[in-house]
């Protein structure tokens, strides 16, 4: 078999669909030896986030000398990035072989594996085979029926959680919460994100039910923000163990000065949780110079960041309401001398107008596309959304069409009288906004794809 044959093996998975539960993954991993047993583990659960702290705990790991292992997705540009040890991802025979032999395995049975619990098999096998000492593991969707929850780990990890994926885990924030609190085990240290009440309530029950040491961000440890830029943020962590200065409960210093590539201030929570995650399991070992060195080593893609600079690109992920208020929030903040030319396409399955709220009042120009998945939105549906809330937008067939599209428009924004400066395109006044940014976001995909045509 081929890269490529193993590639359309595992995509041809996904006409199985999305179906929770743990059972078929079980079954798939006793045939495979059980490889998930073979090493210890961090699970890492949650709406927004889990991805940037997933790849911030594998980095404090490695950097303390551990193989460590990392499982995340979705991919962005290849399919090799969902796996990796010490940052390194798995190599393209290795997907072959792997891909081979699991699949041989299971001929002979009635065990028909949808794409998400062949790769985390996957995973599991390569992390074992290659002996890591530690591997950290994103949920694909949830958490207590996720293809991934039927490890038990040293200390399982929920970022901040929103509304996402309704018509799977439920319509409500609270039910939302229950999922991802199924990744809670008995006795097993749990560590959270700021939550909102309800959702809070329901993951603290959760650990009470299961007699779980829970730690949560501004109750058991914290962080302060020293600085925010492009290139990341600069900040200070605190704990119970190492409390916040001028507190009469929390009367001695952190962690100071941290640095992290990623920007954006909303990175502050989450490097505080890869923080508290990592020396919940490395107790007596932790080692703060190497926690500095991990997350200066940090490496994730398609997070705010700045592929071209000219003219000015920049990609981000943002797909549910939450992420993309994040995002707005940033641009403000950080970028409003740029007049932004808006590159976006969606899943059709997200709430599609609270994603286009946030984002559509920045742009000087609107392009939407469609990145090419299944079940991305036609343009023409979200230019019908964009249309209703008042702003006008064109359409474009391909992402790299979009690019193209918004590169004309940014050389000519450049141009001082250009004619450019239309109701369509540029509704805000040229002195505002001088020089151009193209945004691309909406969707993992959508992004994914603009990287490949960058």
């Amino acid at each position: 078999m081929s890269y490529t044959g193993a590639i359309d093996y595992l995509y041809g998975l996904q006409k199985y669909g999305i179906k929770l539960g743990l059972d078929k993954t079980g079954m798939i991993l006793s045939r495979i030896g059980n490889p998930h047993k073979d090493f210890q583990s961090i699970h890492i659960a949650g709406t927004n986030g889990k991805g940037s702290v997933s790849a911030m705990t594998a980095s404090i790991l490695t950097a303390h000398g551990f193989k460590t292992g990392l499982f995340t997705s979705p991919h962005l540009v290849s399919f090799t990035e969902r796996i990796r040890i010490n940052n390194e991802q798995i190599s393209e025979y290795e997907v072959v072989g792997l891909t081979d032999e699991i699949r041989e395995k299971l001929e002979g049975s009635d065990i028909i594996p949808t794409f998400f619990e062949f790769v985390t098999a996957m995973a599991f096998l390569y992390f074992s085979r290659n002996g890591v000492d530690w591997a950290v593991i994103e949920t694909g969707m949830g958490g207590r029926l996720d293809a991934t929850n039927v490890i038990t780990p040293e200390v399982s990890v929920v970022t901040r959680i929103s509304c996402d994926h309704k018509e799977f885990l439920g319509e409500t924030l609270k039910d939302i919460a229950r999922e991802k609190a199924g990744i809670i085990k008995n006795g097993i240290p749990a560590v959270s994100a700021f939550q909102q009440r309800e959702a809070e309530d329901v993951l603290e029950a959760a650990a009470k039910d299961q007699s779980a040491p829970f730690f949560v961000y501004g109750r058991n440890f914290s962080g302060v923000l020293k600085s925010s830029e492009l290139n990341g943020i600069i900040f200070d962590y605190y704990d119970s163990e190492s409390p916040v200065p001028n507190s009469t409960k929390w009367p001695q210093a952190g962690l100071g000065n941290l640095f992290l590539p990623l920007a954006g201030e909303h990175q502050l929570f989450n490097a505080c949780l890869a923080i508290k995650a990592a020396t919940v399991v490395l107790k007596n070992n932790k080692n703060s110079e190497l926690i500095r060195d991990g997350l200066t080593a940090t490496e994730w893609h398609g997070r705010l960041e700045i592929v071209n600079d000219d003219p000015m690109i920049m990609i981000d992920g943002a797909h549910n309401p939450d992420a993309a208020a994040v995002l707005s929030d940033f641009i403000e903040k950080h970028l409003s001398d740029y007049r932004i030319i808006l590159i976006m396409g969606v899943m059709s399955d997200k709430d599609i107008k609270g994603i286009l709220s946030p984002l559509l009042p920045l742009a000087s120009g609107i392009i939407f596309t469609a990145p090419n998945y299944g079940r991305a939105a036609s343009p023409k549906t979200l230019a019908g959304y964009a249309s209703e809330m008042g702003y006008d937008s064109t359409i474009a067939d391909s992402v790299k069409e979009a690019i193209d599209t918004a590169k004309q428009i940014g050389s000519r924004l450049k141009v001082k009288g250009s004619g450019i400066n239309d109701q369509k395109f540029c509704p805000l006044p040229f002195a505002l906004h001088p020089l151009p940014l193209i945004l691309i976001t909406g969707s993992f995909y959508t992004i994914g794809e603009a990287m490949e045509s960058l």
